[in-house]
C-alpha cells in the first residue's frame, strides 16, 4: 500500500521516514518529495509497505508529532490525470 505523509519537518530525510514507519512493518520504500532546483523538501512524501503494516502505521502515526509538527498520514490516492480524457467524437460525413 502506498501511504501519503504530509506536514513533514524539512530536516527529515528518506531514512528518517523509513525508520519511523518500519516500526509497523516491512517498508519497501520511503521518499521525501523535493524541489528540483533547490533539492529542499516540499514537506511531504510517500511510504510503500505491506497492507497490514500500512494500516497499523496509518492508525498509529496520523497526528504523530515529529519535531513539533503533527504528521498527516493516510492511504495515497494516487496520481490523477491533469486533464480528464474526453471521448472521441465520431466523424460525420456530409
Amino acid at each position: 500500500m502506498d501511504i501519503y505523509v504530509g506536514n513533514i519537518p524539512w530536516k527529515v530525510n528518506d531514512n528518517d521516514l523509513k525508520e519511523l514507519f518500519s516500526q509497523y512493518g516491512d517498508v519497501e520504500s520511503a521518499k521525501i518529495i523535493k524541489y528540483r532546483d533547490s533539492n529542499r523538501s516540499k514537506g511531504f512524501g510517500f511510504v510503500e509497505m505491506d497492507d497490514d503494516g500500512a494500516e497499523k502505521a496509518i492508525e498509529a502515526l496520523e497526528g504523530f508529532e515529529m519535531e513539533g509538527r503533527p504528521l498527516k498520514v493516510n492511504q495515497s490516492k494516487g496520481k490523477t490525470p491533469e486533464t480528464p480524457e474526453t471521448p472521441e467524437t465520431p466523424e460525420t460525413s456530409e
